[in-house]
């Protein structure tokens, strides 16, 4: 099996016995080596000594007045707001855990960087084993935002920061120009989109974040993706569902949506109240889903044997950023009613 996404900590933890994460020294050892608490030339004698403590025995409690020691302020509030994502890891039972409570809660104080950091190691648990790439790649939707291009209905994906970069360096052919000046569709560059034919080619380039992923309908993109969520759904609620693309919702008893990102909630839930929704923001939504479970009793009993639709939505400025947290907090469960 193909080892991936090695840069999201994954090879520091072990899965337990249920399948969950739990949390490693070693884990929380990386989150000391980030750049910002990460001791510097200028750092101080006592920002060096707590940062050689915490390397020794990373679940040690540090004290405000230790914290208050530090010399540089900017140091101060980085280790305050690591070691406060620190101590929100080793209060849970597993990682899987402690990303519930993120969104189960009022604003956390935790970075949006650290959330994304959570959703790329457990879904690495999650699709561990995975053959097909395609599902490996429609997975970094999970944690990382994407530039979508629609180009004579098909739709695809580049990751944000990669095209930000390659548009930056202005390179002729590039994909960052392909996407930005939309001069040529990115289905024409064969060692870019990924296919049914080229697919295999993402294991040796998973870290790197430079293959573009086609959404069109009908295609295995798609496919995938669905499989994910539902791979997604079944890891952290253990419930099965059914999860596949639809091309509308053409459905008198439409009664439960869930949007995948901030723009498709907006616009479902004005469909859904009857509001009028003009074109300019209907062509934003580039995916739809029918969500059915497969054991009917899970749900509210008013909503038992009715679907649940998922939208998935660009906003103006062809941004994607999927919260896969609002699949596992917004569906209508009966144990959470």
């Amino acid at each position: 099996m193909p080892d991936f996404w090695r840069a999201s900590g994954y090879p520091l933890l072990r899965p337990t016995q249920e399948g969950r994460l739990g949390l490693s020294d070693d884990f929380l050892r990386a989150y000391l080596m980030r750049p910002e608490v990460r001791p510097v030339e200028e750092s101080g004698p006592r920002e060096r000594a707590l940062h050689a403590l915490l390397m020794e025995h990373p679940r040690k409690a540090v004290s405000r007045a230790e914290l208050a020691a530090i010399e540089d302020a900017d140091a101060r509030d980085n280790y305050e707001v690591v070691l406060g994502f620190r101590d929100r890891l080793t209060a849970a039972a597993t990682l899987e855990d402690a990303y519930l409570k993120l969104f189960l809660e009022d604003s956390p104080n935790v970075p949006p960087l650290f959330v994304d950091q959570l959703a790329h190691v457990i879904l690495r648990q999650v699709l561990d084993g995975v053959e097909d790439p395609l599902r490996a790649r429609a997975g970094e939707l999970f944690f990382r935002s994407q530039k979508v291009t629609v180009r004579d209905g098909a739709v695809m994906l580049a990751d944000e920061e990669v095209v930000e970069m390659h548009a930056a360096s202005g390179g002729m052919g590039s994909l960052g120009r392909l996407v930005v000046e939309s001069n040529t569709p990115l289905r024409q560059i064969d060692l870019d989109v990924l296919t049914e034919k080229t697919a295999q080619e993402y294991w040796g380039r998973d870290d790197r974040y430079d293959t573009v992923l086609d959404l069109t309908f009908g295609r295995h993109g798609l496919d995938a993706l669905a499989r994910v969520l539902e791979a997604w759904v079944a890891h952290f609620l253990q419930i099965k569902v059914n999860i596949q693309p639809v091309s509308r919702i053409s459905d008198e008893r439409w009664s439960w949506h869930v949007g995948l990102d901030a723009e498709a909630s907006a616009i479902m839930n004005d469909l859904y109240n009857g509001k009028e929704v003009d074109e300019e923001r209907l062509k934003r939504v580039i995916s739809l889903f029918r969500l059915e479970f497969e054991e009917p009793s899970v749900v509210t009993q008013n909503l038992q044997g009715k679907p649940v639709y998922l939208g998935l939505a660009h906003d103006k400025n062809q941004r994607l950023r999927l919260k896969p947290q609002n699949l596992l907090v917004n569906l209508p469960l009966a144990e959470r009613a």
